[in-house]
Order: structure tokens, then C-alpha cells, then sequence
């Protein structure tokens, strides 16, 4: 466990982790990619469906398990809060989601 998800994990169990997009990102569905892509002012990163699915939830509303749980439930399968607590973190030290 790196450093941000062991810090992520020790925030969650102490207060509401919601985490949000940062102001400079945008998420959009390109049709020239055919894909999602997050918008950033140096350029862009072309998101497969599963890291566009976490990233669509990341709106500062809902907690990490509730994305979780919505996730689980929309592709009716278990087990997703490990991808999830890998990739938020890597989202947070690229600066792309903050918490609230």
C-alpha cells in the first residue's frame, strides 16, 4: 500500500471521503475516440470504460462505498471496492480529484 491509499484508507474510516473532480478536468465523451476522455488544460487522457464509470461518480456527492456500491450494482458484480481504492488514489496524487 502506497502512502496516498494508506492514507485515503485511514481517512475513510474517519470522516465522509466524497471525492469530486477538480475545477480544471473535464470529463466528456468524445465520439471521435469513441470513448470517454478527461479534459485537463495540458491536454487530455483517453479513459477506458471502467476508470470513466468511477470517474463519472466522482462528483462530490457521494461517498467512496456509495460509488462503490453503485458500481457493484450497475455491472452486477462484487468485489469492485479493491480497483476503487487503487485508482482513486492514483486520481488524487495526479491532482485530478480533490475530497470533500
Amino acid at each position: 500500500m502506497n502512502d496516498t491509499s494508506k492514507a485515503l484508507s485511514e481517512k475513510s474510516t474517519e470522516e465522509s471521503v466524497r471525492p469530486a473532480i477538480r475545477e480544471l478536468f473535464r470529463l466528456r465523451f468524445e465520439s471521435a475516440q469513441d470513448a470517454f476522455v478527461l479534459l485537463y488544460p495540458e491536454g487530455m487522457v483517453k479513459l477506458n470504460q471502467s476508470a470513466a464509470e468511477i470517474i463519472r461518480r466522482c462528483d462530490g456527492t457521494r461517498e467512496v462505498h456509495e460509488i462503490v456500491a453503485e458500481l457493484e450494482s450497475a455491472f452486477n458484480r462484487g468485489g469492485l471496492a479493491q480497483p476503487g481504492n487503487e485508482f482513486l488514489p492514483e486520481l488524487t496524487a495526479r491532482d485530478c480529484v480533490e475530497w470533500r
